[in-house]
């Protein structure tokens, strides 16, 4: 049989599409790309926000019309699947099968009894409207500890991101507890991995000729407390950049009270490690900081940037914002515009404030209505592209790095990523192509830059 595969939501949500993807062809199933092709149509959804709610609920109900052709089952996994479990099963008929995030360790025995005894219903009659999830009234969630899966399971997952890179993801859940986020009642509190089974899969990884780990998990600073008693995350870089055959090492998620120098001086004095912090702040005022039940303040962001930009002056900063959170006054944000214009980050997003049920944000009073929130992420962004350009302008004339991953649509360039790119979140370099440079793909090369866009580079190779 052929199974397709839909993963919606962050990284950490792939990696465990590629782990099921490992285990279907384990077990003789053909993977393919085409839903159309699809006997089983699988979807890991993200359940974090009401805009990827939506998401995953009109991703269901597309996949569900192939049921009226080829496609004889529909399976649905994932965060939206833990979260509203039960009002799934009634309001999405369409659905063969919902797996829980607590249902891992025993996904595919689940799988497998549910294709062998065939008892699913077909009822079309029942469509469910991304706002019908249940809003109000739900009973409180206790935040535990969930299973995750385990190291052979990410040894024999399906690398889905090409050749070039992979993500390593270090550990599951998060115990910070943030006023606004509903991650730990849907992936439950930090769990860190035992690093010599990291340091197994990201063997592995570097002998099927992936090139860059990236390191992930919902707050990487915290890897390693629950297990050594003390934060590791240095430490396991350090352990990561002597496979010989892994040539960058990209660490993202480091909440900013959780960086020590002990991490900035890894990242400084390793070569192998981008010089790249990705650090989501969500706000800078303290007023708002204190009702995120964020762990720091305006000052102590503001001295981390200054250490680590003093530490690594060609450092690459990013950051993510939350605009619009309850009782966010025209000052507060004024104080974060000013902020934002002050620091100049390299690369910036801002989310607008979701109300999530059952986390404490939800029912503060003073919740701003949804045009504020969309003028206050507009007027960000419009800031942040001129200062994207500026910061991407310090580029000419350098001689830069690039990993050369691909070629465009028209033939005429290469495009690659330099060492301060994430991919599919950053910008990437177009390289002009010639018969020196026309068979560098997945190949490191050096390039000048030449000429800048709003967030992209255009280069020739040397």
């Amino acid at each position: 049989m052929n199974v397709g595969f839909v993963s919606l939501g962050c990284s950490k949500n792939l990696i465990d599409t590629e782990v099921v993807i490992g285990k279907f062809k384990k077990h003789q199933f053909d993977i393919v790309n085409n839903p159309k092709e699809a006997d089983i149509i699988v979807i890991n959804t993200c359940g974090f926000i009401e805009s990827a709610k939506e998401e995953a609920i009109n991703t269901i109900l597309e996949m569900a019309e192939y049921k009226n052709k080829r496609c004889q089952y529909l399976i649905v996994m994932g965060c939206l699947v833990q979260r509203y479990y039960q009002d799934l099963l009634t309001a999405l008929p369409e659905v063969d099968l919902f797996l829980k995030i607590e249902d891992y360790p025993k996904l595919w025995e689940k799988i497998e009894d549910f294709m062998q005894k065939d008892t699913h219903q077909k009822n079309d009659n029942q469509k469910l409207l991304p706002q019908k999830l249940k809003q109000e009234g739900r009973a409180k969630i206790k935040i535990k500890k969930l299973p995750m899966f385990q190291e052979q399971e990410y040894l024999e997952r399906t690398i889905s991101t090409g050749e070039n890179y992979a993500y390593l993801k270090i550990g599951e859940g998060c115990s910070n507890l943030c006023t606004y986020c509903a991650i730990p009642y849907i992936r439950g509190l930090f769990v860190s991995r035992p690093m010599e089974t990291i340091l197994q899969e990201a063997q592995m990884l570097a002998e099927k000729g992936i090139k860059e780990m990236i390191v992930i998990a919902q707050d990487t600073t915290k890897y390693g407390i629950d297990l050594y008693g003390k934060p590791m995350l240095a430490t396991l870089l350090q352990e990561i950049s002597k496979i010989e055959k892994i040539k960058w090492i990209r660490v993202l998620y480091s909440y900013p009270e959780g960086i020590t120098k002990e991490l900035i001086q890894t990242i400084k004095e390793n070569d192998k490690i981008c010089k790249y912090f990705d650090i989501p702040i969500q706000h800078i005022s303290n007023e708002i900081l204190k009702k995120m039940n964020r762990k720091t303040s305006k000052e102590k962001i503001e001295n981390l940037i200054e250490e680590i930009r003093k530490q690594i002056p060609d450092v690459t900063l990013r950051t993510s914002l939350i605009v619009g959170f309850p009782s966010e006054t025209k000052e507060n944000f004024e104080e974060l515009y000013e902020f934002v214009k002050k620091t100049k980050f390299d690369k910036l997003g801002v989310f607008q404030y979701s109300k999530e049920e059952n986390t404490p944000a939800a029912a503060m009073p003073n919740q701003i209505h949804y045009k504020t929130k969309q003028a206050r992420e507009r007027k960000i962004m419009t800031l942040q592209k001129d200062i994207s350009k500026v910061k991407l302008e310090e580029n000419l004339g350098k001689i830069l790095t690039v990993l050369v991953e691909a070629t465009s649509f028209d033939g005429k360039y290469l495009i690659g990523r330099t060492a301060r790119d994430v991919p599919e979140e950053d910008g990437i370099v177009y390289i002009q192509k010639n018969e020196k440079n026309e068979n560098t793909i997945n190949q490191f090369i050096k390039c000048k830059i030449v000429e800048v866009s709003d967030y992209d580079l255009i280069a020739e190779s040397l």
